[in-house]
């Protein structure tokens, strides 16, 4: 089975790369298109007033890679301004991006590799012990439109506990421009359901696929691995006939997968939460 990791580029040749090692066929198709925002100017005057932020939530790798992409030169991350992160995907970017602007691993906030989900629900048990009363907190995200699509919840979640919660866009999305090579990528996943397993990480990505990309397409025997229940539900609302529940590790999706290779596909029946 090959399996067709739909991440924006860097991550799925990222992920790609990691998945061969572990001895899955797996090619990169992203759905999602990733650019700099139309305006940097909001994020140019966030960096110089980082100092008086308590938190920057950030919702993804893109996040972090523009947030730091247009860092001024002459700022660097405060001692006293927390990072956080839903997910060790997001950790690990600002680990390998953040620590020459003067971030420090003890500030970065995430939920462990263990965790059941990485998401705004599980962070926030790592948060709410804080003191919040009168804290700016920041929302790093991006859209398809010029406006922060932030993790509503959290942000919730914050506010009433007194904190003044801002999202800020750094990034935006929009649909995949596919090469030729991976139009015939597309197309044989389709003319060969069995064969292929599509690896989603975003709700918006199958969206894409669905609306934009391959309009029309039935999806009745095709095969979705999701990496959260949300998505996973927006898999099967879109029309896909199997939907396997995995962890958005390389490993778990590994072990996903072996029932399904041999014939024995879980369909994934949780709720989304």
């Amino acid at each position: 089975m090959r399996l067709l990791v739909t991440r924006p580029e860097p991550q799925a040749s990222a992920w790609v790369e990691q998945l061969r090692t572990l001895g899955l066929d797996a090619q990169a198709l992203p759905l999602i298109d990733i650019q700099g925002p139309n305006d940097p100017a909001p994020v140019h005057a966030l960096w110089r007033h980082l100092h008086q932020a308590r938190l920057l939530m950030f919702v993804s790798p893109s996040a972090v890679e523009w947030f730091f992409r247009l860092r001024p030169a002459d700022c660097l991350w405060p001692a006293q301004t927390l990072a956080a992160a839903p997910g060790p995907g997001t950790a690990r970017a600002l680990a390998q991006t953040a620590l020459d602007a003067g971030l420090a691993l003890p500030q970065v906030i995430c939920p462990g590799e263990d965790a059941a989900q990485f998401d705004s629900e599980t962070l926030w048990p790592l948060l709410q012990a804080l003191d919040w009363q009168g804290q700016a907190a920041w929302t790093i995200s991006g859209g398809d439109r010029q406006d922060a699509k932030g993790r509503a919840w959290l942000s919730q979640q914050l506010r009433s506990r007194g904190a003044q919660v801002t999202s800020l866009l750094t990034y935006q999305r929009s649909a995949a421009h596919w090469s030729p090579e991976q139009q015939a990528l597309a197309l044989a996943a389709t003319q060969n359901p069995p064969d292929h397993c599509w690896l989603f990480s975003s709700s918006e990505a199958i969206d894409h696929l669905t609306d934009t990309l391959m309009p029309g397409q039935t999806w009745q025997n095709a095969t979705a691995l999701a990496t959260h229940p949300r998505i996973a539900e927006r898999a099967r609302l879109a029309g896909f006939g199997q939907v396997i529940a995995t962890r958005p590790t390389p490993e778990a999706v590994v072990a996903a997968l072996r029932p399904a290779k041999s014939g024995l596909v879980h369909v994934d029946t949780m709720n989304p939460s």
